[in-house]
């Protein structure tokens, strides 16, 4: 398990700057990475931060935080809105934190479509069940977006 004061290290900063110039500035398409932007709830200064857009089949749109409690998820959690960017493309959005079933869910299709880049932040093995996720889904906040 990562800490939860933990930040992300040298080489992983790095490519959050290089995301975020590619992805947020020049609209290049990686799939599913938008740039998370959100107020910060003491300075009101605007944070940004690369991210994996969970979209279900269904129409929901969920953020995970894979490293826990972080600044943008205390961020989120205070403003209850953001904007998702690439390139010139912004979407404006509002979020409420799931969960019970609803988090488990989210998190079972998180690491199935992004777990080869985010896995060693949970502590279950790869292809692991609804069962396994519960035990360690309320280290990794959710946030359902409309």
């Amino acid at each position: 398990m990562i800490a939860p004061a933990r930040g992300p290290g040298v080489p992983a900063r790095a490519l959050n700057g290089v995301l975020e110039v590619a992805v947020g500035r020049l609209g290049v398409p990686v799939p599913a990475t938008w740039i998370l932007a959100v107020p910060g709830r003491r300075t009101g200064r605007v944070h940004t931060t690369p991210v994996c857009l969970l979209t279900l089949d269904d129409g929901r749109r969920y953020l995970v935080a894979p490293r826990g409690v972080t600044g943008w998820v205390r961020n989120l959690r205070a403003a209850g809105r953001g904007e998702l960017r690439r390139g010139r493309r912004v979407g404006h959005f509002t979020a409420r934190e799931v969960a019970g079933e609803e988090r488990v869910e989210a998190l079972v299709e998180y690491l199935g479509r992004f777990g080869r880049l985010t896995r060693r932040f949970f502590d279950v093995p790869p292809g692991a069940g609804p069962d396994a996720v519960r035990r360690v889904a309320g280290r990794h906040p959710v946030f359902r977006i409309a």
